[in-house]
């Protein structure tokens, strides 16, 4: 097959309608790692190195089905991101990702077998602006 990983989308594809925030930032954990004992079981990208985070979303599609309209990004940066500050009067908090990747996988943990999505960020910025660059030149 041609396409192998993950696949290289834009905020507009991905979340036409735009993106919100929902809660905090929270580490993913590698439950290996865990039962295994380590003092870090944060799960870590497996091609940069980098720690994950997982950021709740709410797709503002008014057309998304129940159960489609709140979604997971994982943003790859060493230390924990900070999402963009609420605007006045909104519960939530707009946010555009950078580098947004979508890696296709079978999600086997429902009756019936489907087609998923996992969704990854290299960051995240207030609507308007970009994220912060490391000394690496990756987003934070």
């Amino acid at each position: 097959m041609a396409i192998q990983g993950a696949i290289p989308l834009g905020q507009d594809l991905v979340f036409p309608h735009g993106a919100y925030v929902v809660g905090e930032v929270e580490q993913v954990q590698d439950f290996d790692r865990r039962q295994a004992g380590e003092v870090d079981f944060q799960s870590r990208d497996k091609n940069t190195g980098e720690r994950l985070w997982a950021v709740r979303v709410v797709d503002a599609d008014p057309e998304a089905r129940r159960g489609q309209a709140e979604v997971v990004v994982k943003v790859m940066a060493e230390h924990q991101p900070v999402p963009p500050a609420p605007l006045p009067g909104l519960p939530f908090r707009p946010v555009v990702f950078d580098g947004l990747t979508a890696t296709p996988y079978v999600d086997t943990n429902r009756a019936r077998p489907r087609l998923a999505w996992s969704l990854k960020a290299t960051g995240m910025s207030a609507p308007g602006k970009t994220a912060a660059k490391t000394d690496a030149g990756r987003a934070a």
